[in-house]
């Protein structure tokens, strides 16, 4: 099986007012190609963080971290940049839909961000994205004409739009009632398999927790156990 991320002895350290305030405790794990896991724990337990850092919007105090058999801990912004943006898809709690553009707009703007021509070919595929999560009639519409579950299903076609090879979600069900939140998640699963993604949550969701192949329980800024379901 491809190993998607390789994590040796990660640290992570913050400050506050000089004081070192330890996230991460030395974190070494794999996450494998098609997998669907969540890290899981309690508020401050460095979850989070360590979605972060996997999708390098934040980077490691100490330790190694490689993504497709690369060393990512080295990189400059530039080539960060470049892997964020054709390597791993985001969805987050809050959504973060431009509220100035339409749903279209919303799900092309990570093209447009790589300077991607929309051919007639790059719009069919965003139309077709959007018709697979369920807002085909709805593509004119801005977010705040939107249902919170609708809006998370924009999120998850941006998400997407870059074939990524793995989808990053930060409590991508926080902010739904418990029925648009199955039904999300299971949107989720579904697109992710169509598209040979990997997906990591970080969660306390007690859904999520039910819904994932693997739970890595972290406490403490360390792994405590590594749960199958």
């Amino acid at each position: 099986m491809k190993t998607i991320y390789s994590l040796k002895n990660v640290t992570k350290d913050y400050y506050l007012n000089k004081i070192v305030v330890p996230a991460l405790r030395g974190i070494d794990f794999e996450i494998f190609e098609k997998e669907c896991l969540a890290f899981v724990g309690p508020s401050g337990s460095g979850k989070s963080t360590l979605l972060h850092i996997l999708g390098t919007v934040d980077s490691p105090t100490s330790g190694k971290i490689y993504f497709n058999n690369n060393d990512v801990s080295s990189l400059n912004d530039t080539q960060l940049s470049d892997i964020r943006a054709t390597k791993i898809g985001f969805i987050f709690q809050n959504f973060n839909l431009v509220p100035v553009l339409n749903v279209f707009e919303n799900v092309e703007y990570p093209l447009r961000i790589r300077n991607i021509s929309l051919t007639k070919d790059i719009k069919n595929k965003i139309f077709k994205l959007i018709e697979d999560v369920g807002l085909k009639d709805f593509y004119k519409r801005k977010p705040n004409e939107l249902s919170g579950g609708q809006r998370q299903r924009v999120a998850i076609a941006r998400a997407l739009v870059n074939d990524p090879v793995v989808i990053l979600a930060d409590e991508p069900t926080a902010n739904l009632d418990s029925k648009t939140g199955d039904m999300i998640l299971a949107l989720i699963k579904e697109l992710s398999i169509k598209h040979n993604s990997t997906i990591v949550f970080s969660t306390h969701d007690q859904k999520i927790m039910n819904f994932v192949e693997k739970k890595v329980l972290i406490f403490d800024g360390k792994i405590t156990d590594i749960q199958k379901t």
